[in-house]
């Protein structure tokens, strides 16, 4: 092979890498938080992670990502290790897919049988995915597919180029030789190993081994061991990702390279020990594309096979290996449980980061709404308890802005799909609004707290009053929580309303309260006070009512706040007109007494 040759194979060796890094990614991109969702749902049943775990390496065409997740969620505590286990035998088996799918190269025949080439049908895929690429939206779906179709092509390419490349290399009686020396079990194994730690995927090195047994030089003896090398060499992403986690996430690393190097053992103990007594005469045949991809799928289903009864054992021999040293874990509190699940790990897969991003959003949203529900309680049954409880919530939201806000802004940098989009826009603009809920949740329960120090009361209207406010104030709060954590759209336009009557009964109660001032019926002192409970009330209503709109302007590809509302309000609207008047009957002040 001269110069030209050498340049046109790493070229295809290129294209292929490339190709398959764009399939991949546009794949997990297009299912979004979805393989979050699904890698959550698992059941006890070990064989159902197995599932889960093949099916999720399957789309995304990684054993390596499905194992750096599955680390992250381990480390974060989403995840036990024994469900880690079932995920991992899972996506051994699910990044055979990619072997069979270039295999398809090997392809010879003719007719409608040549049609099954990618060389025949791969141009047609790069046609329709450019199209689409340039046609559609920006991060809309069909963008994510074209990008597929187009990866998926240059991954074909590339495979093709690398096969024409190195052809005459069959004719090289130096790379006979030195492809002999592979046929030795235990140098097959250590080449297998390092290719596939370097370029940090089985995927890939196996393709690499599938345009080299096309050239008809490789036999078998050769190949078997170095597949079972690539096993090995691909548990080093894990292994890196591992580093800095906890324990159990150094365990789950530890856990995939038991399996695979236990499995690798096992097989090459009984095949070598069998040829030695039968002589297995296809050893000296050459390898195809496709004869590699039966060897890759039977060892990986093989060790699940064998070793899923063992699951267990390897739980027992990954803790042996990173034992409870005397500085155990410390244990953390919920929020830094909650926070602990943004793990930068996640950002090689944007989808699966934005989902737990908005899983973490929904939380604070419901610390912060507990923290308005007990600050409300306050006013009318005061205690430093509950005084404690509503200051220590409002830092806990102001922990989870800061985490969030932080882990925001480096998911924001990465390739997300028109969804994940959607919703970055929503959390980065609803999440300080939730953050101001809880400030004002502490001001409220500050005014209930002056109160109590000065032993100052309310009037029985005044009180009245408050109760009528406080009620509407939970119930949009609360209605809030549950659109901002469903993403329900037709749910957020009912909030705008009652937020039109909140103000209406702010300017009510402080009418009223400017009244019982002149006739002496309350303090200058308490007046102030109720003052500033009202203003927090109809504030926290505000931000209400930022959250939905903008729920409802991202998702409508727009973000004008008070376009929005000049058009619900100031158009002739009687939808909108006949809801405010429904709220305003159920919250409807009482009448004043004329005594208090």
């Amino acid at each position: 092979m001269d110069i030209f040759g050498v340049l046109t194979m790493v070229g295809g060796l290129a294209l292929f890498l490339y190709g398959m890094n764009v399939m991949g990614d546009s794949l997990a991109r297009l299912s979004g938080g979805k393989l979050e969702q699904i890698l959550e749902k698992l059941t006890s049943k070990k064989i159902m992670a197995v599932i889960l775990g093949l099916a999720v390496t399957a789309v995304i065409q990684s054993s390596s990502a499905t194992t750096v997740m599955v680390v992250g969620f381990v480390n974060s505590g989403i995840m036990q290790l024994s469900q880690a286990v079932g995920i991992i035998m899972g996506a051994n088996v699910g990044t055979t897919v990619t072997s069979w799918m270039l295999s398809l190269t090997g392809i010879e025949g003719a007719g409608w049988v040549n049609l099954l080439k990618p060389s025949s049908f791969s141009p047609v895929l790069a046609a329709v995915g450019i199209i689409m690429l340039m046609t559609c939206k920006d991060n809309s779906k069909k963008k994510d597919i074209g990008s597929i179709f187009l990866g998926f092509a240059i991954l074909m390419f590339g495979m093709e180029t690398m096969s024409d490349a190195v052809a005459p290399l069959a004719q090289n009686e130096k790379f006979t030789g030195i492809l002999t020396i592979f046929s030795n079990p235990l140098f097959g194994l250590f080449a297998g190993t390092v290719l596939t730690a370097v370029i940090q995927s089985s995927s890939a090195s196996v393709g690499i081994l599938q345009a080299l047994c096309l050239t008809g030089a490789v036999n078998y003896a050769t190949a078997i061991p170095i597949i079972m090398g690539q096993n090995i060499g691909t548990c080093i992403t894990a292994l890196v990702s591992s580093i800095g986690a906890k324990k159990n996430a150094k365990r789950a690393s530890m856990i995939h390279l038991y399996f695979n190097m236990i499995g690798t053992i096992i097989f090459m103990v009984l095949f070598y020990s069998l040829n030695a007594l039968m002589q297995f005469d296809f050893l000296s045949n050459s390898a195809n594309a496709a004869g590699i991809a039966v060897i890759h799928s039977l060892f990986n289903i093989g060790c699940v096979v064998v070793l899923y009864p063992f699951s267990n054992v390897l739980v027992k021999l990954a803790k042996l290996s990173i034992p409870d040293g005397k500085h155990e874990d410390v244990v953390q509190t919920k929020v830094a449980a909650d926070l602990a699940a943004l793990d930068e790990r996640f950002l090689e897969t944007p989808g699966v980061a934005m989902e737990l991003c908005r899983n973490t959003a929904v939380k604070m949203a419901k610390v912060s709404q507990e923290a308005l529900n007990k600050a409300l309680a306050v006013i009318y049954n005061y205690s430093d308890n509950a005084y404690n409880e509503v200051a220590a919530l409002e830092e806990d939201v102001d922990q989870y802005e800061d985490k969030l806000g932080s882990y925001l802004v480096k998911v924001g940098n990465c390739d997300l799909s028109r969804h994940d989009n959607h919703t970055f826009s929503i959390l980065l603009h609803c999440m300080s609004d939730f953050e101001r809920i809880s400030d004002h949740a502490i001001n409220i329960a500050k005014s209930a707290k002056e109160m109590h120090d000065k032993d100052a009361y309310f009037s029985k209207n005044a009180l009245k009053e408050l109760e009528t406010f406080a009620r509407a104030v939970h119930d949009i709060v609360n209605e809030t929580v549950k659109v901002f954590e469903n993403q329900d759209i037709e749910a957020a336009k009912h909030i705008e309303p009652l937020e039109q009557v909140i103000d209406g009964l702010n300017l009510e109660i402080k009418q009223r309260h400017i009244g019982r001032l002149r006739k002496g019926q309350c303090t200058i002192e308490t007046g102030l006070i109720l003052e500033d409970i009202i203003t927090n009330f109809e504030r926290v209503s505000d931000h209400c009512s930022n959250i939905a709109v903008c729920m409802i302007e991202v998702r409508d590809n727009g973000f004008e706040t008070h376009g929005y509302l000049e058009h619900l309000t100031n158009e002739d609207n009687p939808e909108f007109a006949k809801e405010c008047m429904g709220y305003y009957k159920r919250y409807q002040l009482p009448e004043l007494e004329t005594t208090d």
